[in-house]
């Protein structure tokens, strides 16, 4: 939608974001991250299965920005199916916060966001780390890596969130990420 002065919404957030300076967080206040300490709210990621990548902010001064959340969903789709659902924003928050906490700019690689039934049984066929009743069959889990940070540093980052579920899986080098309940598991 572009104003009568000519101005995108897309061009406002980003000019915002441009301007917008913040401090980098520590493992102290990671919790306040999430309550809306800060003003804006930003996922970077790419997906080695589809080739695509998204860096977006999606949070803005206490709202959720329809259309990045939009594509959020999208780009974290079941790459398998290509069936699509609404993603738990608090799933969003725990992964933007400690991302943030990592104080990367590199974009995470998203191994799996969604994942529809049938994709998840398959996965259980083959393997026995995969949940019967996984969250990601929900749209609130991530399983994430970043190539700058090892497994232990991601997911110290997101325990410090104390928000969800945080899975360490060093052998495959990932970290599962979720809004569940608070919990931790793996090494």
């Amino acid at each position: 939608m572009t104003t009568s002065t000519g101005f995108t919404r897309r061009g406002v957030i980003g000019a915002f974001a441009a301007t917008a300076v913040m401090a980098a967080p520590t493992f102290s206040n990671a919790a306040g991250l999430l309550r809306g300490a800060g003003d804006v709210r930003r996922l970077r990621m790419f997906s080695g299965r589809t080739g695509e990548s998204i860096d977006t902010i999606y949070w803005i001064e206490g709202e959720y920005i329809k259309e990045a959340v939009k594509e959020i969903n999208h780009f974290m789709r079941d790459w398998r199916t290509s069936d699509v659902i609404n993603i738990d924003t608090r799933t969003l928050d725990i992964m933007a916060a400690s991302h943030q906490l990592l104080d990367v700019k590199e974009p995470y690689m998203l191994l799996s966001g969604y994942r529809s039934p049938t994709t998840n049984n398959m996965l259980r066929n083959r393997s026995r780390g995969v949940a019967k009743n996984s969250l990601h069959m929900k749209g609130q889990a991530a399983d994430l890596r970043l190539k700058s940070r090892s497994v232990s540093q991601i997911a110290k980052a997101a325990v410090a969130c104390r928000a969800g579920g945080v899975g360490r899986y060093s052998s495959s080098n990932f970290v599962h990420m979720d809004c569940g309940t608070v919990r931790t598991w793996g090494r």
